[in-house]
């Protein structure tokens, strides 16, 4: 591809199972959304619980997926099949929706919580894998960034739903949460109709024993160089519900406190597609280091924030930050583990960043308790910026021929 290819080319080369998986995440993403736009609130509202005991659970749950995620993915390599797997994991997380209209205390809710990330988990890594099979190479970046705009785009039309209907239901929550469960279905449906799954070459290695430890010195130094930086990147920021806490803390209605999500996701749908494109045609370090910048904006603003306009920018600037950040970080994965590792590295990279996502959303739910919210986002911006000295450090392991 050359240098004056346009996106409009680009976009037309993308493979239509890489649509399908879009469409499919978005599909997902609005019922997902729909309620946890809602859950923060309604946890500390109606069910009396603290802060630290939010930001607990939503780590919790995000370390779920993530430690399913590396026996799935690694399941996935040793089947030699990806749609499957990704098809159970959406299944399983529509069929647990039901729950949350349902529960009547923070025990059924953590369980609902977790029965649905471990569905996130068994979907994810043999989904990422899947894109990376289908797509070409030379569009890889554009195809990882054009599936996480079509999930993004459900993540704030979720949201944004939610702000309606509890409009229109005078504020009830299990309304909301029942009305969640049906694009959750449609969800399954169009991943067992519409995505099909590319034969797997004949000439790949078998892989036996993905977890073993030759298998992982397979992955590169490369590919472990990534999971550093990335590990080093969620350490410096934590759950969006803390965007939701924020917004109020500043005194945002009830009804309006969604909005914060859907601002935040416009926001990440309207980047992270161009930026998949620009991956594949220039310096994805540089990118890298720019997504970084935004977050420690992101988290000055947000930290002293002091009305509605101020907050919007600070979610506006969170939310170019992930467009940036998380469509590469997966083509990364895609372009430096080995193809018959695909399931497993990426397994493994969501494992590492899962559980610094844990530890990020305890001390983020710590600090809230103990210091206020002002010190949640000025450590957030600190870890941030100590990722971007050490990613200058190691920039010369990561820029190359094969990730220019």
């Amino acid at each position: 591809m050359t240098t004056g290819t346009m996106p409009s080319a680009i976009r037309s080369g993308i493979p239509a199972g890489v649509w399908a998986l879009g469409f499919v995440s978005m599909l997902m993403d609005i019922s997902s959304e729909m309620i946890h736009a809602l859950l923060p609130v309604y946890m500390v509202t109606v069910l009396g619980a603290s802060t630290l005991a939010v930001g607990l659970i939503e780590g919790i749950a995000e370390a779920t997926a993530s430690i399913t995620k590396v026996f799935s993915g690694a399941l996935s390599d040793w089947l030699g099949k990806r749609k499957i797997l990704a098809a159970f994991g959406y299944g399983l997380a529509a069929f647990t929706k039901p729950i949350f209209p349902l529960a009547a205390s923070i025990d059924w809710l953590i369980t609902a919580r977790f029965i649905d990330r471990v569905g996130k988990g068994i979907r994810g890594a043999p989904r990422d894998a899947l894109v990376a099979d289908i797509a070409p190479p030379h569009l890889r970046g554009a195809s990882f960034g054009l599936r996480q705009s079509l999930d993004t785009i459900g993540a704030f039309l979720g949201p944004l739903v939610a702000i309606d209907l509890m409009w229109l239901t005078a504020d009830h929550f299990q309304a909301v949460f029942w009305i969640a469960v049906i694009p959750a279905f449609l969800s399954v449906a169009l991943i067992l109709v519409a995505v099909k799954e590319p034969q797997r070459p004949k000439e790949l290695r078998p892989v036996r024993m993905p977890l073993h430890r030759d298998e992982l010195l397979r992955l590169g130094t490369t590919y472990w160089w990534v999971v550093v930086v990335a590990t080093l990147f969620t350490l410096a920021r934590f759950s969006e519900a803390f965007l939701i806490l924020r917004a109020q803390s500043i005194g945002l209605p009830l009804t309006l406190v969604p909005v914060v999500l859907v601002i935040m996701n416009i926001a990440y749908a309207l980047s992270a597609y161009p930026v998949g494109v620009l991956a594949d045609r220039m310096d994805r370090v540089t990118i890298l280091i720019l997504g970084l910048a935004l977050l420690v904006l992101a988290d000055l603003v947000l930290a002293f924030a002091s009305d509605a306009l101020g907050l919007g920018l600070g979610v506006v600037l969170w939310g170019l930050h992930m467009g940036f950040t998380q469509g590469l970080l997966a083509t990364l994965i895609a372009d430096t583990a080995p193809e018959e590792l695909r399931g497993t590295a990426f397994g493994v990279f969501n494992l590492i960043t899962g559980l610094a996502l844990l530890l990020a959303s305890i001390i983020a739910g710590a600090l809230w308790e103990a210091a206020g919210p002002q010190a949640t986002f000025l450590t957030g911006a600190a870890f941030a910026a100590m990722t971007v000295a050490g990613l200058l450090f190691i920039r010369g392991r990561l820029s190359g021929p094969d990730h220019a």
